[in-house]
C-alpha cells in the first residue's frame, strides 16, 4: 500500500467517525477558507456600484462558487457526494410539513412586497442566482456534510437537529467582523437557529437535500429584496411578520422531533 493510499484512508477514517466536535472542525474551516478566498474580490469590489447586479456578483457569487467547489472538493474526497443528494434513510412525519409552509409562505408573500419599478430587473435576477448558491453552499454544509457526520456518530435525532441548526447560526456570528451590531447579530443568531430547524424538518420530510437547498435559495434574495425595495402596503406589514414564524416554527416544532430509520427503527442512526 502506497503512502498517498494510507493517508487517503487515514483521512477517510477520521471523518467517517463522525462527531460534533468534527462537524465544529469542519465549518470553521470552510469559514476561514471562505472569507479568506473572499478577500481575492476586494480589488473588484471598489469598481462596482453598491446595490448593482455587479456587487451582488462580486460580493456573494463570486466567494460562494469558491465555497461551494471547497464543500463539493471535500464530499468527494470521502466518497460522500453523490450519498448526500441521494434519498434520504431518515423518514418524515406529515407535521414537519408546517416547517416547509412557514418558509415557503412568507418567501412568496415577499415576492408580492417587492417594488420592481424602483428596482433594475439585473438586481432582482442576480439576487435569485445568488440565493441558489447561498442555498447550496449553506445546505450541502449543514443539512448534508455537519448532518452525515453527526448521523455516522449515531446521534439520536433531536441532537442532530440541534447542533446542525447551532453549526449554521454560528457560522453567520462572523456578521459581527463586518461591522453589524451586536443587537442585530443577536437576533440572527436567533432567526438562523430556527431557520435551521427548519430547514432540517424539510430535510426530513422531503426526503431529499435539493429540495431544502431550493427552500433556502428562495429565502436570502426575497428577504434582501423586500427590506430594500418594499411597496408601502398591507401585505408588505404581514410579510415582514416571516422572521418571526420561522422562529416560533422552529422553537415549536422542535420538540416533536423522533428517530425514523427507515427498515431499521431500533437501530441507532448512523452506525453501519
Amino acid at each position: 500500500m502506497t503512502e498517498s493510499v494510507r493517508a487517503s484512508n487515514a483521512w477517510t477514517r477520521f471523518w467517517e467517525r463522525g462527531g460534533w466536535w468534527r462537524a465544529i472542525i469542519l465549518a470553521i474551516a470552510y469559514l476561514a477558507l471562505y472569507n479568506l478566498f473572499s478577500l481575492a474580490f476586494l480589488p473588484l469590489a471598489a469598481h462596482v456600484a453598491e446595490g448593482s447586479a455587479s456587487a451582488v456578483v462580486v460580493d456573494y457569487i463570486l466567494p460562494l462558487v469558491i465555497g461551494g467547489l471547497l464543500l463539493i472538493g471535500f464530499a468527494l474526497s470521502l466518497g460522500w457526494f453523490g450519498s448526500l443528494f441521494a434519498r434520504q434513510t431518515i423518514t418524515g412525519r406529515g407535521w414537519m410539513w408546517i416547517a416547509v409552509v412557514a418558509v415557503l409562505g412568507f418567501n412568496v408573500l415577499r415576492l408580492f412586497t417587492i417594488d420592481y419599478a424602483a428596482v433594475d430587473f439585473g438586481v432582482v435576477a442576480t439576487w435569485l442566482l445568488a440565493g441558489l448558491f447561498i442555498g447550496f453552499a449553506e445546505e450541502l454544509l449543514t443539512r448534508g456534510l455537519v448532518i452525515r457526520l453527526l448521523r455516522n456518530a449515531g446521534y439520536r435525532e433531536i441532537t442532530v437537529a440541534l447542533v446542525s441548526a447551532a453549526v449554521f447560526a454560528g457560522l453567520h456570528a462572523s456578521n459581527l467582523l463586518t461591522g453589524q451590531t451586536l443587537a442585530a447579530t443577536a437576533f440572527q443568531l436567533v432567526y438562523t437557529f430556527a431557520f435551521g430547524l427548519c430547514m432540517y424538518l424539510a430535510l426530513r420530510v422531503t426526503g431529499n437535500l435539493i429540495w431544502p437547498i431550493l427552500l433556502h435559495a428562495s429565502t436570502d434574495p426575497t428577504i434582501f429584496l423586500s427590506t430594500a425595495h418594499a411597496v408601502d402596503s398591507p401585505l408588505s406589514a404581514i410579510a415582514g411578520l416571516g422572521n418571526i414564524a420561522v422562529i416560533v416554527a422552529g422553537f415549536g416544532l422542535v420538540w416533536f422531533i423522533r428517530d425514523d430509520r427507515a427498515g431499521s427503527p431500533s437501530r441507532p442512526v448512523g452506525v453501519r
